[in-house]
């Protein structure tokens, strides 16, 4: 037996020995240099591009196993203005082998200098980095026929889902490693060019330069790295780990710092958990404040929205806690400073195929008008309002024909609503102060849920203008066309102060009272103004319409048609009630009980208003009561009541007396006693006028006769 076990021990050394001598003998011996041509030619066919390698090709095996070269090329495709597609200046890498079987990596050195890639993409939108197929000559290795799956067993998992789950724990076993040391590991002055043919562009990464330092398993190692980006700086430095023996598993800590351009700091903290079986994240996330503006001009970029603001989004910073997974990701504790503005928030989402999205965010104030487009002015064949001349007006005053208007193109791009039937939405919104288009709103308050393509806004409220606005939502879009409902109420909301500022037009004072039920379908206005249907009432009180005194008007003919001069007093009617029930369908509005009440005057009014070619028709019929002195008319008037016709356009609405209709009236009433003037009524009571006498004052007896 000890016999036995001396020749093992002696063969056994033997053995040993000469595998340490042959990995010390065989890279002297074995010429590397001579298979350069083949490697060179090897690697051509595969790529179908040129490629060559320096002559100091080395290869050891003993103590240290490695390779290290110098100027590797590799070309680019023909057509291409840069002549190279990859380029190395020298490499070099060295590990132990015997400690690899025992599952610690030992590395020496790991030093990549000078690497080069070039990405060009040609006018014709060829792109240097798409390498040739295969040629049709080449071999392919053939493929084992498909073995026949066992049939699954009663759970529905068949042997697949098992061997795979053998396979993935056995890789986990693999990846359990003793220890691992590293020397050097450095990648330094490499390069990465973009060139775009077909945009004219030209971007460059420079002076790369990417070390790892204090590797081990046990503790955290350091991550440095830094690079130019059209010799605007780039940055990111701090430290990773510990990973633990068994890699993939566990917690791995992270504390980095990014920094681009001299304009912006990201910091994550945080960890990443099981990484290889099932990967999960918990990061907090700071981004130090910078301006988007600044950032994308130092880049060379226009900014992506025009904003009416100059000044819009000039100062951004972020902080949060973001966890996830492969099938969610939440943001809590979120804050976001922009400009003048704070917002809270939080969002989770889950399902990615199908996105359930929860959020609840929180917003101090904002004015978006400083982020949404400056108005643009209208072209003379797209303004709509411009439809009215003296002639067309004077055509549509009795008929009620609507003014000719160019139609509106209709938008060719359709949207694709898809996305938005698989949402599933629930979410709730706050707002401390709010403008948009100049309107101001506070305490605004919004719940939004949705689901199989059934948005609804339910409820919504706001402050407004010294009163409230509520109501409910909905959007439809089960169908390529949209469908939306509006239900809206709202009281006690000053309407001279919310039209000055919405419109920039000071005509209707009054404390506002109003319910809106609209329904319409479309998603571009054309078609919405055209299928606008429902209803509404509005009632305003103790106000006034400004730029018309209708008791002035209805009295005096002559300043009716401005032959008398008007004072320099801004004219206006008072009133205690003014009331404007209406229907609206397929975007035409009717009224036909509107009235206006004041202690001097009783108005009614009927008529349309076409959304669709913003035109007016409306008849305003007056009616005096009382004495001539009421609320805040201090002059005498005197004259007789003249209904007024309102015709033209939204922006410039035009009126005027309908003294065909009140002549009609006048000589409806008067009639009958023309006719028994006539018959010689007044004769028998000893009446001696002429009849031409008789109808003269029958005459003077009209509208213009005084």
């Amino acid at each position: 037996m000890m016999r036995m076990l001396k020749w093992i021990t002696i063969i056994g050394g033997c053995l040993i020995v000469a595998i340490i001598a042959a990995l010390l003998l065989i890279p002297r011996f074995v010429n590397v240099k001579k298979y350069k041509p083949q490697i060179e030619q090897r690697v051509a066919d595969a790529t179908g591009r040129t490629f060559s390698v320096g002559d100091d090709l080395r290869l050891s095996l003993f103590p240290w196993a490695g390779v290290s070269f110098s100027d590797l090329k590799l070309g680019s495709l023909p057509g291409f203005d840069e002549k190279d597609f990859v380029t190395v200046n020298s490499f070099e890498v060295r590990v132990k082998l015997f400690p690899l079987m025992f599952k610690d990596i030992q590395i020496k050195h790991f030093l990549l200098k000078g690497a080069r890639i070039v990405l060009e993409k040609s006018k014709d939108g060829r792109a240097n980095w798409i390498f040739a197929k295969k040629r049709p000559g080449a071999i392919k290795p053939e493929i084992p026929p498909a073995k026949s799956q066992p049939p699954a067993n009663k759970s529905g998992e068949g042997s697949p889902p098992e061997k795979s789950k053998s396979s993935a724990n056995n890789s986990g076993k693999e990846l359990q490693l003793k220890s691992i040391a590293v020397g050097d590991f450095a990648v330094t002055q490499g390069s990465v060019l973009w060139i775009d043919h077909t945009k004219g562009r030209r971007r460059e990464i420079s002076d790369v330069n990417f070390k790892l330092q204090d590797v081990s398993l046990e503790r955290p190692f350091k991550i440095i790295f830094a690079a130019r980006l059209d010799d605007m700086p780039l940055s990111l430095q701090g430290s990773l780990g510990p990973l633990g023996k068994d890699l993939g598993k566990g917690d791995v800590p992270l504390d980095v710092v990014f920094k681009a351009l001299e304009q912006l700091e990201v910091s994550l903290k945080g960890r990443v958990i099981d990484p290889v079986a099932k990967p999960r994240f918990q990061l907090d996330v700071q981004v130090s404040p910078f301006s988007p503006r600044k950032l994308l001009a130092t880049l060379g970029q226009p900014f992506p929205v025009k904003t009416s603001g100059p000044k819009a989004l000039s100062s951004v910073a972020f902080k949060a806690r973001v966890e996830g997974d492969n099938q969610r990701i939440s943001v809590s504790d979120g804050v976001v400073d922009f400009d003048a503005s704070k917002l809270k928030l939080f969002v989770s989402v889950k399902e990615f195929s199908k996105p359930n999205v929860t959020f609840d965010v929180d917003l101090d104030k904002i004015d978006l008008d400083q982020y949404l487009p400056a108005p643009g002015e209208k072209k003379p064949s797209e303004d709509v309002s411009k439809v009215k001349t003296s002639k067309s007006a004077s055509r549509t005053k009795a008929s009620g024909n609507q003014p000719k208007v160019k139609a509106a193109k209709p938008d060719k791009k359709k949207v694709d609503y898809a996305p938005l039937r698989r949402l599933v939405i629930n979410g709730a919104v706050k707002i401390g102060k709010l403008k948009i288009k100049n309107a101001k709103m506070e305490d605004v308050r919004l719940k939004i849920t949705g689901k199989n393509g059934i948005f609804n806004l339910a409820p919504f409220s706001m402050a407004l203008y010294q009163g409230g606005v509520a109501g409910k939502a909905s959007l439809n879009v089960k169908k390529n066309t949209p469908k939306t409902k509006l239900n809206i109420d709202a009281k006690g909301i000053q309407a001279g102060p919310l039209l000055n500022d919405v419109l920039k037009k000071d005509f209707l004072e009054g404390t506002l009272k109003a319910e809106i039920n609209m329904a319409l379908s479309g998603d571009v206005p054309a078609t919405i103004k055209k299928t606008i249907s429902g209803n509404g009432d509005l009632l305003f009180r103790n106000g006034a319409v400004k730029g018309i005194d209708l008791a002035g008007m209805v009295r005096n003919i002559k300043a009716t048609f401005g032959q008398v001069e008007q004072g320099t007093e801004k004219p206006k009617t008072d009133f205690a009630e003014f009331h404007v029930p209406f229907t609206i369908k397929r975007g035409l509005i009717e009224t036909s009980k509107t009235r206006l009440l004041s202690p001097l005057l009783r108005v009614s009014a009927a008529g349309k208003a076409d959304l669709v070619t913003e035109a007016l028709n409306f008849r305003v019929e007056p009616k005096f009561v009382g004495t001539l002195k009421g609320q805040g008319d201090t002059k005498e008037r005197s004259g007789i009541m003249v209904p007024v016709l309102i015709s033209g356009s939204f922006s410039s609405p035009e009126f005027r007396p309908d003294l065909e209709g009140l002549l009609k009236q006048r000589i409806e009433k008067e009639l009958p006693k023309l006719r028994e003037r006539l018959l010689g009524g007044d004769k028998q009571k000893g009446e001696s006028k002429s009849l031409e006498e008789q109808l003269k004052g029958f005459f003077k007896e009209l509208p213009f006769g005084q």
